[in-house]
């Protein structure tokens, strides 16, 4: 098959609502969806609180969690792996080669980037308005309120990008998820699958679909960033 043809089959995969295709399509934007909300509602409030609190071995932290930014996701999948199989500790939970296992992976890689754009811009914001604070003798609760509130825009986008890392990940769903069909197979594993089998076109519309999703994930997190440049400086 040429690759015209490919290309046009996998229009006619788009456009036919493949039940298939839209199954994995769903299933992806599911898992990656609840496993960004799960690690944001971690990460945002983590992520305020080291950057307004002032403690012992801080900077070792800050460090720490910087560097999990750049966590290689097989060395990720297979340490979720190894918990979750018979012989871990977590062995006895059954969920490997579930979607809860695919969420909580992807928990854990979202978090940190999360986590770590948000201690940046709100370490940054809270070091100009906190002396203005100080001397009102306002509430920290209130300041982080106010904080929050001014870097919505910049929070937003902190999420987009883990969303948009969730949603490409390949390799650690794969050693977690094992890419079964009609119970773990999401966009990224299936593009891998169906390549392997020589089935291009398929491959090609799950392809065009994840584009698509990430290039609007990322026109939302510009767009959010500029909101914040033209708003509060950011």
């Amino acid at each position: 098959m040429t690759l015209s043809e490919n290309f046009y089959k996998a229009f006619l995969f788009l456009v036919s609502a493949d039940s298939e295709l839209y199954n994995i399509i769903f299933l992806s934007l599911f898992i990656s969806g609840l496993a960004t909300f799960f690690a944001t509602t971690i990460a945002l409030p983590f992520g305020v609180w080291l950057a307004i609190t002032k403690f012992p071995m801080r900077g070792v932290l800050v460090s720490l969690l910087n560097s999990l930014t750049g966590l290689p996701p097989v060395v990720l999948g297979l340490s979720v792996y190894l918990l979750l199989s018979r012989a871990g500790p977590l062995g006895s939970f059954g969920i490997l080669y579930t979607p809860t296992a695919m969420i909580l992976t992807q928990i854990i890689l979202v978090f940190p980037i999360i986590a770590a754009t948000i201690r940046i811009v709100a370490e940054e914001h809270y070091t100009h308005v906190s002396p203005y604070y100080s001397m009102l003798n306002i509430p920290k609760y209130k300041v982080v309120i106010s904080m929050l509130y001014d870097l919505r825009f910049m929070i937003f986008s902190s999420i987009m990008v883990g969303l948009g890392r969730a949603l490409s990940e390949v390799g650690a769903m794969l050693i977690v998820g094992g890419n079964i069909d009609g119970h773990t197979r999401i966009m990224t594993t299936a593009i891998s699958l169906e390549t392997g089998r020589g089935n291009l076109s398929f491959a090609l519309a799950i392809g065009a679909v994840l584009l698509s999703i990430i290039i609007i994930i990322n026109s939302l997190s510009a767009y959010t960033n500029t909101l914040a440049r033209k708003y509060y400086g950011l």
